[in-house]
């Protein structure tokens, strides 16, 4: 499931227990596909059950072991389901990558509905403080874990989206430092990827024309920065990089995945 030929990396997370949030598409599928392969064993979450199914056949495809569990990441009673389904499924949770995540409309802030505002950061942020908060006492029991948060260029900079994704990917930011400086002498790391244009689904399938007019005018010069886009791949090898012994060092890092974009 790559594009554009994209390389595949490889590492050794044999015995590894992982679980991978809006891992039914793009990004979080390809974190899942890749993680597998380099020997885990992958709790597959989405919201859209249709989605989990096709993932797990896809890992089980190529004979790695998955487990499929359907939740929304706002609602803290699905956290913490599949994080017990995990427990229960493999008694530790080595690898957790906080992927699910929504995008505005890019609306300027008096143009952004409260509504809005709240599913964004429900899910872009309560989902990564939910999912954390519950696998924290298992890792820190274990003296082990490494959790992986992807964040975005937009949690860098200001006008790469609309105020409340950008809002909520710094709040990603500032979560993954704060997770990182306070377990680190436990043996938990805690990194984030801030991917540039990538090619996913996180827009819904929606054109420009879906996307509020002012903002994104006023967003278009940010982007016409970026020379090029990546397919998931390119994410997900990162990704497994932080999560494995390779990253050992690595704790607290906010790294752009962007082809450069961020030094424009």
């Amino acid at each position: 499931m790559t594009t554009q030929n994209d390389p595949i990396a490889t590492a050794d997370l044999s015995g590894r227990s992982a679980i991978i949030t809006g891992a039914g598409s793009g990004i979080g599928r390809a974190m899942a596909l890749t993680m597998a392969r380099s020997g885990a064993e992958i709790l597959v979450n989405d919201i859209i059950a249709e989605r989990v199914a096709e993932t797990v056949a896809l890992i089980e495809q190529a004979g790695g072991k998955a487990l499929g569990a359907v939740g929304d990441v706002s609602i803290e009673a699905d956290v913490q389901a599949f994080v017990d389904a995990a427990m229960t499924r493999w008694g530790k949770i080595d690898i957790l990558c906080n992927n699910a995540g929504i995008m505005d409309d890019m609306s300027f802030l008096e143009d952004t509905s409260t509504d809005l505002w709240r599913r964004i950061f429900a899910v872009n942020v309560d989902g990564v403080f939910f999912a954390a908060r519950a696998v924290l006492p298992h890792m820190r029991k274990a003296g082990k874990g490494a959790i992986v948060n992807t964040a975005s260029v937009a949690g860098l900079r200001g006008g790469a989206a609309g105020g409340a994704y950008v809002a909520s990917k710094h709040a990603v930011v500032g979560l993954t430092r704060s997770i990182a400086w306070s377990h680190g002498t436990e043996g938990v790391r805690c990194n984030a990827i801030c991917p540039g244009a990538i090619e996913t689904n996180i827009t819904g399938g929606r054109g420009l024309e879906a996307f509020d007019p002012t903002g994104l005018a006023r967003t278009l010069p940010v982007m016409a920065l970026c020379e090029k886009a990546a397919g998931p791949q390119a994410i997900a090898n990162v990704a497994l990089f932080m999560a494995s012994d390779a990253a050992f060092y690595m704790n607290g890092v906010v790294m752009p995945v962007d082809g450069g974009w961020m030094a424009g």
